[in-house]
């Protein structure tokens, strides 16, 4: 890749990200860079796993970008952690719960299905990041500690043990501060991972020495292959200190961990990577997303209703900002998506969101010719339960596309059908004109018999639909909302807009009106202005309901 860093001026967040990496490399002289991301494996991976890896790649491709230089992605499991709990989601608890404390790869597969409950959460993390095609070399913290790759840097962890031992003892309560050490050492008989005060630290030996507290026998353990586990701040130093990593992002939440580890970073020797702290995510009441509460918004359920590349560019959007994340926010994440589509095919501009959620590539699928916002409202108008019905009306403006022209039109279309079923049609409750609307309703109806011939005689699509937006216009120039314009015109008010939506569809607003109709077409148009035209109004349905 060539070197072009002019785009380190790009006002775009990876870029800035990118930036701070390249100049870290240039004061240390290395010639590429690691970045990383931690996964706890004792849960699945989520909706925030995917955000961590996707802002991350972005902020690799822009290091690339601006520098040419190589680097690496590296996914890495902390699997050699005790498990603590057993988890709600997973069969065989009783089973697991007689392994409490041991490492996830020294406990069964309660799936049954892989060598280890640790490595069986690890091919799930695996195959999730290929699902979205995701670049990255996978790292397992067992293999690492095992194989010696972190030795070195445990033998210096423990020559420094009273220094990092300083730089976390005031963050500690009195009882734990009383018994912490940055080194879990594994029982050589029971094989759990044992948070216990050392005896003693011996560097020369490369040993630490320890009591279990039940029966009180005395182990000597060297910290050396496998037979210690680093407590998680000092882990995570040593991580960055071994590897020598770059960058590596991480939650609000983590924000004094952060700091804590990067202090044992340079105590170790090394400079800290750099970091981004992003903002967790709020559910649709601004409170906190929770797991155990379940008040958020799952991977699984967001790709039920929108591609991927929607997630990506909600992912996108001011990582440093707390989001609600909730089903409300897929249709207008959906749509800025498409938009930025069609602008970056217009200029290849690399502040431009798509631009990175497509690593810098023009996509190479065409653009749809309806948004998802107008699918979704042709679906509820259409009460369309199939994407088959709802081609039906998508071909009316743009006829000859099908799934295989436009592939990614044929996936809005399932998502269209499936979210209007789920979240709209249920909410829906059109109501029926009021008497100063009706000769509005009855205008339209009309104008669109009127002029039937001369609208689909013209080109489908655009001009069909911004012939029909004139008759909608006029229909609207009488009272109760016609608007004087500042030059004396007649205009029409946005309440003429919002009495469409309710009374047809029973929703405030909707897409401009005149696409609406001529995907539905002219007479199923008509059909349905009539059939709202005859529906009762409100105090006669209040009425006919009570009796």
């Amino acid at each position: 890749m060539n070197a072009d860093p002019s785009l380190r001026t790009v006002k775009a967040w990876p870029f800035e990200e990118a930036a701070k990496v390249a100049d870290r490399l240039t004061a240390s002289g290395k010639k590429s860079a690691l970045f990383e991301t931690g996964y706890g494996p004792s849960g699945l991976p989520h909706i925030g796993t995917f955000g961590e890896v996707a802002r991350t790649s972005w902020v690799r491709n822009a290091f690339g970008r601006i520098t040419g230089l190589p680097s690496k992605l590296l996914a890495f499991s902390d699997d050699m952690d005790g498990l603590r709990k057993v988890p709600d989601n997973v069969p065989n608890g009783d089973m697991l719960r007689m392994h409490l404390g041991k490492s996830l790869t020294a406990i069964p597969d309660p799936f049954g299905t892989h060598e280890s409950f640790g490595h069986h959460n690890n091919a799930r993390l695996r195959s999730f990041l290929d699902a979205f095609g995701f670049e990255y070399d996978f790292a397992s913290a067992t293999d690492y500690y095992k194989s010696g790759r972190f030795d070195a840097a445990l033998l210096r962890m423990l020559e420094a043990h009273e220094e990092v031992r300083q730089v976390i003892l005031p963050t500690l309560g009195p009882d734990r501060r009383a018994t912490y050490s940055p080194f879990l050492p594994v029982h050589p008989k029971t094989g759990i991972v044992m948070q216990v005060p050392m005896d003693e630290v011996r560097p020369s030996s490369g040993t630490v020495v320890w009591r279990d507290p039940e029966t009180g026998e005395q182990f000597e353990t060297p910290v050396t292959g496998g037979h210690v586990k680093a407590q998680w701040k000092a882990d995570w130093a040593m991580r960055w200190f071994a590897l020598g990593v770059d960058y590596e992002m991480s939650g609000k939440d983590l924000i004094d961990s952060v700091k804590l580890s990067s202090a044992i970073c340079r105590v170790l020797g090394a400079e800290p990577p750099v970091s981004l702290t992003y903002e967790l995510f709020l559910d649709a009441n601004g409170q906190k997303i929770s797991k155990s509460k379940g008040n958020g918004l799952t991977i699984e359920e967001w790709l039920r209703y929108a591609p991927p590349e929607s997630l990506a560019y909600f992912m996108y959007q001011q990582p440093g900002r707390a989001k609600r994340l909730h089903f409300d926010v897929i249709p207008r994440a959906t749509d800025e998506y498409l938009q930025q589509r069609e602008r970056l095919r217009a200029n290849n501009d690399p502040a431009n969101p798509d631009w990175h959620i497509h690593a810098g590539e023009l996509p190479n699928t065409p653009e749809p010719p309806l948004t998802f916002g107008m699918l979704m409202n042709l679906a509820t108008v259409s009460a369309a339960d199939t994407p088959e019905r709802l081609w039906q009306f998508v071909r009316n403006y743009a006829p000859g596309v099908t799934p295989d022209s436009q592939p990614l039109l044929g996936r809005l279309v399932e998502y269209a059908v499936a979210y209007s079923r789920d979240f709209i049609l249920p909410t829906l409750a059109p109501r029926a004109p009021t008497p100063e609307e009706r000769p509005c309703f009855q205008a339209l109806i009309d104008l669109l018999r009127a002029h039937q011939k001369e609208i689909e005689a013209l080109p489908p699509g655009l001009p069909q639909a911004e012939r029909i937006q004139t008759d909608v216009y006029d229909a609207g120039r009488r009272e109760p909302f016609i608007q004087v314009m500042k030059d004396g015109s007649p205009g029409v008010a946005r309440g003429w807009f919002n009495a469409l939506y309710q009374v047809l569809v029973g929703a405030d607003q909707g897409p401009r009106f005149g696409s609406l109709a001529a995907a539905y077409g002219v007479p199923e148009t008509v059909r349905l202005i009539e059939e709202a035209m005859a529906r009762p109004p409100l105090e006669q349905a209040a009425e006919a309901a009570g009796a």
